[in-house]
């Protein structure tokens, strides 16, 4: 297949796609077609890695009101909620949301998942659920499971060994909660033995890391202490983190130099943690979303994700990334032409990083040929026009198509 007239991620040259054998063979201006060779001239459209969706539950996404509605809008109401749809779980409920929500997901070119998914349920419903369609769906979507402790290790009955167990059976990274600990020595303890259970079984830590109001939430300098006198380094993930937005400057400037020592990854939420933080507040009422713009300046790696789809958390969403940027750059004053232009990196070449995908991601020759076409020239225009993807391509095949919207305007 021989791809034609590309803007490969915001270049300014128009570029030429050849794909063999379902990777890239070559890319470069005035490609010539093979005997035969399918020809898709794109006329001057935008190619870009597929996006990752780096943050979200789908063990609990489509249940919103199921039994009850969060009526405060608090992280702590929407745990409650979730405990009373918890005990009505089955691996086909599971199943069915999680595929509905994995093709909402697909339409707007996602291919690469993080799911974190509870494990403070005796049964381990949804992980077993979660685990047979991560081999199903390999072919088409990659799933990267955490085991996320939604109620607690150390605060929830068995929560050490249900995690353990966990990982055990296959779950990718490891998860804590540390701020919904019960005592601040918990929280510190919920952390030392996460990070002990992924050294010993070599896997991935993403923890729910401060997402709360309360300025006195320390658990990110633990977690990043601990990264790095452990050497997992850039293995770790901390995610929220929304307590940085109220910790006081001069704690943040000597936060910094440890979080760049430890090397860990950011995940930020814009849309949920608008929707979840400053609940307690009057007025002014706090944004609550991590400090993203000075992360990145430090040099630290940072990331996207929804968080949750229609769920009791978050009474919205249709899995669209798009929505998730859009915001992000407006509440975390990131306007400026190369933020909005580059800002496509958040949920593609970072969350790469945070997932740990390695070199085979991203349009080079040699790699897998799964990209993304979409209907404007640059990201720019792309996001600011709510353009759909077009074509969603993974391995050199088409997994996604949408048809660009048409409008009349009569006057």
């Amino acid at each position: 297949m021989l791809i034609r007239n590309a803007y490969i991620e915001n270049q300014t040259q128009l570029s030429d796609i050849q794909i063999t054998d379902g990777k890239f063979a070559a890319i470069g201006p005035g490609l010539t077609p093979q005997p035969g060779e399918q020809v898709l001239d794109l006329g001057g459209k935008l190619v870009l890695p597929p996006f990752i969706e780096s943050h979200v539950h789908l063990d609990t996404c489509l249940t919103a009101g199921e039994p009850v509605w969060n009526q405060s809008g608090t992280l702590f109401e929407g745990i409650a909620c979730w405990s009373q749809r918890k005990e009505q779980l089955s691996r086909e409920d599971v199943r069915r949301r999680v595929l509905q929500a994995v093709r909402m997901q697909a339409a707007h070119g996602i291919q690469y998942v993080r799911t974190h998914v509870d494990v403070t349920d005796p049964k381990l419903t949804a992980l077993e659920a979660m685990l047979e369609l991560r081999e199903e769906l390999k072919d088409v979507m990659t799933l990267q499971i955490v085991a996320f402790p939604q109620e607690g290790i150390l605060s929830y009955p068995g929560g050490q060994e249900l995690l353990e167990q966990a990982v055990k059976l296959g779950a990718d990274a490891v998860g804590a909660i540390p701020h919904y600990e019960f005592t601040r020595e918990y929280s510190v303890e919920s952390l030392n033995y996460a990070m002990a259970l992924a050294e010993k079984y070599d896997k991935l830590v993403d923890v729910h890391c401060d997402e709360i109001d309360d300025e006195a939430s320390r658990g990110l300098e633990t977690l990043a202490a601990r990264a790095y006198e452990m050497g997992l380094k850039d293995r770790v993930t901390a995610s929220h983190t929304t307590a940085m937005h109220s910790y006081n400057n001069a704690y943040v400037l000597r936060l910094m130099r440890l979080l760049q020592l430890s090397e860990i990854n950011f995940v930020s939420n814009p849309l949920v943690n608008t929707h979840l933080q400053g609940r307690a507040d009057t007025y002014p009422k706090r944004r609550g979303v991590t400090r993203v713009k000075e992360l990145l300046q430090a040099g630290i790696n940072v990331s996207f994700g929804h968080d949750d789809i229609f769920d009791p958390w978050y009474p919205m969403g249709t899995g669209s990334l798009r929505d998730v940027v859009f915001l992000g750059l407006h509440v975390c004053q990131m306007m400026g032409y190369e933020d909005i232009q580059n800002a496509y990196r958040l949920i593609s070449v970072n969350a790469a990083r945070t997932l740990h995908l390695g070199e085979s991601y991203g349009i080079r020759v040699g790699n897998p040929a799964s990209f993304l076409v979409l209907d404007g020239k640059d990201y720019y225009q792309v996001l600011n026009e709510n353009a759909p993807v077009l074509y969603s391509y993974r391995e050199g095949r088409l997994l996604a198509q949408s048809l660009p919207g048409s409008r009349q305007v009569f006057f």
